[in-house]
C-alpha cells in the first residue's frame, strides 16, 4: 500500500526525542485518557492501555503505584519552580526536565512508586527488587522502556530514574533494552537502516519485522511504499522511523 508523509509530522509519534535540546512540539495531549483505576491520571490512550496490559501481568496494583503521568506546561513550570526553591538548582537540573522539554509533556511517560506512606513526587521509590524489578523487566514486551538508566547520564542529561518510564513501542522497546540503548542512542543507531535500503530485520515465527529510516528532507508529502500492517513515527529531530510486518510463511493447518 502506498502512504504520503508530511515533513510537519516529524514530531508525531511513540518514538519521538524530547529531551533538553528537543522540545515537546506534537499534539499528544489531544490523544490522552485517563489511566485504568486512576481518573485523574492520564496518558495517550495506546500507552495506558499498555500500561494497564503490564500491571496486570505483573499483578502490580498490590505494591505500585501511578506517581506521575501527563503533565502540562503550566503544571511543569510549577514544578521545576517548586524544585528550585525547594531543592536549588543543581538538584532540580538532574531531576526535573525543563519546562517544554518534559516527556510528561506528550503523554507517553509515566512515573510509577512502590506504595508506601509518603510518596516522594519527585523520586519516588522503584526498587531493583520485587514486583517492582518484575514490572521492570517485562515492560519491553508492553512498549515501555525505563528512560533514564544509570551509567546513561551523560547522554540522557538526566540522573539515573529508575522509577521514569516511556512508552515506544513494540519491538523498538525490546531492541534497546537489547541493544542497551538510550532512546538517545536509538534515535542515532536507527538511521543508519535506509527505507527502501537496508531495513533492520526481526525474524519471527511466521513474520518478519523491518524497521528503517527516512530523512525528513527526503519527505515533504512524499509518496511512500509499505506493507500493512505498518506503523511510522517522526522522531522529533530529523525523520522518521517506519516499520513493518511482514508474513513469511503460511501457518500449518
Amino acid at each position: 500500500m502506498k502512504i504520503i508523509l508530511n515533513r510537519k509530522d516529524v514530531c508525531e509519534g511513540d518514538l519521538i526525542l524530547v529531551n533538553a535540546a528537543h522540545a515537546c512540539r506534537g499534539r499528544g495531549a489531544a490523544m490522552l485518557a485517563p489511566l485504568k483505576g486512576e481518573d485523574d491520571m492520564l496518558l495517550q490512550r495506546r500507552a495506558g492501555n499498555f500500561l494497564s496490559q503490564l500491571m496486570e501481568a505483573v499483578e502490580g496494583e498490590q505494591d505500585i503505584t501511578v506517581v506521575s503521568a501527563w503533565r502540562s506546561q503550566k503544571e511543569q513550570q510549577l514544578l521545576w519552580e517548586e524544585s528550585l526553591k525547594e531543592h536549588g538548582a543543581a538538584f532540580t537540573e538532574q531531576y526535573v526536565a525543563l519546562p517544554g522539554h518534559s516527556e510528561h509533556q506528550t503523554g507517553l511517560a509515566i512515573d510509577l512508586g512502590r506504595k508506601e506512606d509518603p510518596i516522594n513526587l519527585i523520586r519516588p521509590d522503584f526498587p531493583y527488587e520485587g514486583r517492582c524489578q518484575q514490572l521492570r523487566e517485562h515492560a519491553p514486551e508492553y512498549g515501555f522502556i525505563e528512560r533514564y538508566p544509570a551509567g546513561k547520564e551523560a547522554v540522557t542529561g538526566i540522573a539515573h530514574e529508575p522509577w521514569h518510564f516511556r512508552y515506544v513501542g513494540v519491538p523498538h522497546a525490546g531492541l534497546m533494552q537489547e541493544k542497551g540503548l538510550t532512546l538517545e542512542e536509538y534515535t542515532d543507531w536507527i538511521k543508519q537502516f535506509a527505507h527502501g535500503k537496508n531495513p533492520y530485520e526481526i525474524h519471527q515465527k511466521h513474520q518478519s519485522i523491518q524497521i528503517s529510516y527516512l530523512p525528513a528532507e527526503q519527505v515533504d508529502q512524499r509518496e511512500i511504499t509499505v506493507d500493512a500492517p505498518y506503523s511510522v513515527s517522526g522522531n522529533n529531530v530529523d525523520g522518521f522511523v517506519i516499520t513493518q510486518w511482514k508474513r513469511t510463511e503460511t501457518d500449518a493447518g
